[in-house]
């Protein structure tokens, strides 16, 4: 979802505005109320240094991020030039067709036919160029380390005018707002307060996942670039992603499903790996050295979706967006990517008026989180372990993806099809045209088959170590 570009000074601006959470999804949010109020404060408890440093705030910071293509699209509309300053800093552009290696079903999928860039970079990277590109805007002040205390509302608490805040050394303080959006992540209390002010909570769905992940940093040679990834799927409760990153570094992603969780420690990490079906993660813990003994850990339970669209009455002068919203098991990479339309579903909303800006604006979001939902909560669902929200259809889609996983190990169409979807640049429904379907589910080889549909594999990998057990593959102890 792309929409066109509005340069500031388009609008009137007038008002106030206030973001609470400095993430990706409030600094983007902060781009777009710039075009349209006076002022725009965005609190956040933790320090915002001008330095790509994790944030205490963000425990996930330190794991794997990946910004798909629709998502980096939206960032460049919204902030022209962020693409380059990316690479610039250190962020590694990727060649998807040749540099992307995508194991399921057994084998690696085949390259796409058609070339596509990736980019990827670190967690706080990302942070610290948007926050200098929202610092710099006119009206915008950051304020960190400043603690959301509660919503300031009108007589009848018919609508929010603002917030209260305490600063780290100070007393608290009223601020008010026209509109104050919400972008605290898993840990809003907007659900909370809207239950008990009469509103009623948002309907909400959480499908269970119980992963847990740890991601290592290891020292990369500058030109290798490969993406990897290995997600687990039934019955295999373990698996693994590879992201290159600024720094020459590997940032490597190892997760468990359902209880079956990773150790924090790097031998530990590659016992845990050591049945992975290929030796890809053993080769990269043998060769590559570790940059600290131990890895970040962070546990993600369940994939958590508020239906604040459904609701029939919401307070104006409040939005909630990112997370806050929607939390999508971390592997699939979605967040960023959800968190940047939804800064340009939160401009067109503010483009059509002032009035009824949260029921537009949700439903319009819903559009957003939809897809990405149903990507995250099918691929999860496959499990028999899995419990929660699971819409009715949903085991029949999996079973086809699981087909087209099969079919594309030799079909780089097939590949193309899914990349779409995963990117975002293409809903779920696409994977069910009548041109893909009949390479998915005809018998045999569904097109006109080059010399490209084959398995990609990642080039450490031979095919003589596909077929050894990954501990008899191993060139040396660990």
């Amino acid at each position: 979802m792309t929409l066109a570009t509005v340069r500031p000074g388009d609008e009137d601006r007038s008002g106030r505005a206030i973001v609470v959470g400095a993430g990706v999804a409030g600094l983007t949010a902060a781009r777009v109320l710039a075009d349209s109020f006076d002022s725009v404060t965005v609190i956040d408890r933790d320090p915002l240094p001008d330095e790509p440093v994790p944030r205490p705030g963000v425990p996930q910071a330190t794991q794997i991020h990946i910004l798909w293509e629709a998502g980096r699209s939206a960032l460049e509309e919204l902030f022209p030039g962020y693409t380059e300053e990316l690479c610039a800093a250190g962020g590694v552009s990727i060649d998807g067709r040749r540099d992307l290696h995508l194991y399921s079903q057994g084998e690696f999928l085949a390259s796409g036919s058609s070339p596509f860039p990736l980019y990827a970079a670190s967690r706080p990277l990302y942070e610290q160029l948007l926050r200098r590109r929202v610092a710099e805007l006119e009206g915008v002040r950051l304020r960190p380390r400043c603690r959301f205390v509660a919503y300031e509302t009108d007589e009848r608490k018919t609508g929010v005018t603002g917030v209260s805040v305490r600063p780290q050394d100070g007393d608290r303080t009223e601020l008010p707002a026209e509109l104050v959006v919400d972008a605290t992540g898993r840990t809003s209390r907007t659900p909370a307060w809207l239950a008990r002010n009469g509103y009623g909570p948002p309907p909400v769905e959480e499908v269970t996942i119980g992963l847990a992940y740890t991601t290592i940093a290891l020292e990369r040679p500058p030109d290798d670039r490969r993406m990897i990834g290995m997600l687990a799927e039934p019955p295999r409760t373990r698996g693994g992603a590879v992201l290159p990153v600024e720094g020459n570094r590997w940032l490597v992603n190892v997760h468990g499903v359902h209880g079956d969780h990773p150790p924090t420690d790097v031998d530990g990490v590659g016992e845990f790996v050591a049945p992975l079906p290929t030796p890809v993660f053993d080769r990269l813990l043998e060769e590559c050295p570790p940059l600290a003994e131990t890895g970040h850990h962070y546990p993600f339970p369940s994939n958590r979706r508020y239906r604040y669209e459904a609701l029939e009455r919401f307070p104006d002068g409040l939005i909630v967006v990112g997370d806050a919203v929607a939390s999508f098991n971390p592997i699939y990479g979605q967040g960023m990517s959800v968190a940047a339309l939804e800064a340009l579903a939160l401009r067109r909303t503010l483009r059509d008026g002032r009035s009824g800006i949260p029921t537009r604006f949700f439903d319009r979001m819903a559009a957003i989180v939809d897809p990405a939902w149903m990507l995250a909560i099918g691929a999860d669902s496959a499990f028999s372990e899995t419990r929660g929200d699971v819409p009715r259809g949903t085991a029949v889609f999996d079973w086809y993806l699981s087909r087209l996983f099969r079919k594309a190990h030799a079909d780089g169409a097939l590949t193309d099809a899914f990349l779409g979807v995963l990117s975002m640049q293409q809903p779920p429904s696409s994977l069910l045209r009548p041109s893909v379907a009949w390479r998915v589910l005809g018998p045999g080889y569904g097109g006109n088959r080059s010399a490209r549909d084959r398995p990609n594999h990642p080039p450490s990998v031979r095919e003589s170590e596909r077929d050894l057990s990954p501990r008899q593959s191993r060139s040396k102890p660990r």
